[in-house]
């Protein structure tokens, strides 16, 4: 059967959708009723639905991903040259753009030296936890398998990722999960555990970790997993002194260290990576999203030499090497993507402009504080910042998520579309999470906030 779609007539569409897919993160209930969203175009950091509507797209994409913005023909046409030399083959074997592009990415990464390439921050983050479990088993006798993961973080969507998530709603009714992931608390001061601040907190905080390890046995923990700062758990930034006692406490322990950088990976702090804000040294470094800004899928697990040379054996064993496979880790348009994506950032000084922009953002929320007594706190490093919105200040009580979600929906009536912390922390979903595109300028980011503060009003008084 032949469909024919008008391209001025998108009813066909809005019905096709409505009959044929399921959407993420979605009840389709509510589809019974109303129409779904359909995005039909992006240009620069705005875009358009089905019905005409225009947005300023404040969270790249929905997910944190879009960091260039939307409509870049250079990227297009890179993967389409790509594609139409050599789309595909397999990862044992190398490609053109994938060793270019890992030479790029490594350039930007000292320390580190190896690329497994993947298609998506889950798998990724898979990889890493397989590493670890090879390496406990041929280096360890089988100890040195446990894996900590801190509460709030998320690192992704699969069984084995969940069994590190941080944020309890997002993992409900999928265990039973592996064994040995051990949560650490988080480091979150706004909502302190302990009757400290500053430095003094972080240090804290991350005398926490330190507690599980000996609890559980040092000899027993192979690996810490945290993202450098927490996105969807409340765009958490660490305190002073919270990373540095982090890795005295792995070096201590001999316990491998993976930043997750899915989210703040390739400029959104206004670095390259987000741990480069902190001095972090880490031993595995995994990222996807901002990685070709969405215009193909990839993403990479980052390892030092020390953990590549743990894998290379007698090649005579053939239980010796790592045994993984990701079929679209093959696709050469994903690196293909990145390289252009890479060179936008370089070219257009994307990182000195995030941060620009991000300190005129966070001056912004900051003038709504003052204003709107609905804000407890605002937090955030470069282009990726939150603001959490209590009941009362005194005690911090959350707003119902329910008021937080209509502050959302109220700022996209108004033309801007803000996320806001969902279904991932019970009694907590109250950030709300902002991310616009690298290339936001000073009015973007008062149009932003002005929504806000529109929708603030609306919703609160």
């Amino acid at each position: 059967m032949t469909i024919q779609h008008n391209p001025n007539d998108l009813s066909h569409v809005i019905e096709a959708d409505r009959a044929h897919i399921w959407h993420h993160l979605l009840q389709h209930k509510a589809l019974e009723t109303t129409d779904p969203r359909i995005i039909v175009e992006g240009k620069g950091i705005r875009v358009w639905d089905a019905a005409g509507r225009e947005f300023l797209d404040a969270v790249s994409g929905g997910v944190w991903t879009v960091n260039v913005g939307y409509g870049r023909e250079s990227i297009a046409d890179a993967v389409r040259d790509q594609l139409v030399k050599m789309n595909y083959f397999a990862a044992a074997a190398g490609s053109i753009p994938g060793s270019l592009f890992a030479e790029m990415l490594l350039d930007k990464m000292p320390g580190l030296s190896r690329v497994y390439w993947a298609n998506s921050g889950s798998e990724a983050n898979e990889k890493v936890f397989k590493m670890v479990r090879q390496i406990s088993a041929r280096h360890h006798k089988g100890l040195k398998s446990k894996i900590l993961y801190r509460e709030r973080d998320y690192h992704g969507t699969t069984i084995g990722v969940l069994a590190a998530c941080g944020q309890p709603q997002r993992a409900e009714q999928y265990g039973p999960f592996p064994t040995g992931f051990v949560e650490v608390p988080h480091c979150l001061e706004y909502r302190a555990q302990w009757d400290l601040t500053g430095e003094a907190y972080g240090r804290r905080a991350a005398d926490a970790i330190e507690e599980v390890i000996l609890r559980e046995g040092p000899e027993t923990v192979g690996l810490l997993c945290l993202e450098p700062i927490t996105a969807g758990g409340g765009v958490i930034t660490p305190p002073p002194g919270y990373w540095e006692r982090v890795q005295e406490i792995c070096a201590k322990y001999e316990i491998l260290l993976h930043i997750d950088e899915v989210v703040c990976g390739l400029g959104r702090t206004g670095t390259w990576f987000g741990y480069q804000n902190y001095g972090v040294k880490p031993d595995f470094v995994t990222m996807a999203k901002g990685l070709a800004s969405g215009y193909a899928a990839i993403s990479a697990c980052v390892t030092s030499e020390r953990v590549f040379e743990m894998f290379k054996d007698d090649p005579s064993d053939p239980m010796s090497y790592f045994r993984d496979i990701s079929t679209f880790g093959g696709c050469a348009a994903g690196p293909a993507a990145a390289i252009e994506n890479m060179r936008i950032i370089e070219n257009e000084k994307l990182l000195e402009n995030t941060v620009k922009m991000g300190e005129r953002l966070m001056g912004n929320l900051q003038a709504l504080k003052d204003k709107h007594a609905v804000i407890g706190d605002v937090r955030g490093l470069g282009l990726f910042q939150g603001a959490e919105l209590v009941a009362d200040r005194a005690t911090k009580e959350p707003v119902n998520e329910k008021l937080a979600a209509a502050v959302v929906a109220e700022a996209g009536a108004r033309g801007v579309i803000i996320g806001v912390t969902n279904r991932s922390l019970p009694g907590l979903n109250n950030t709300l999470c902002l991310s616009p595109a690298l290339i936001a300028t000073p009015d973007d980011i008062d149009e932003i906030t002005e929504a806000i503060d529109g929708a603030l009003t609306k919703v609160f008084g």
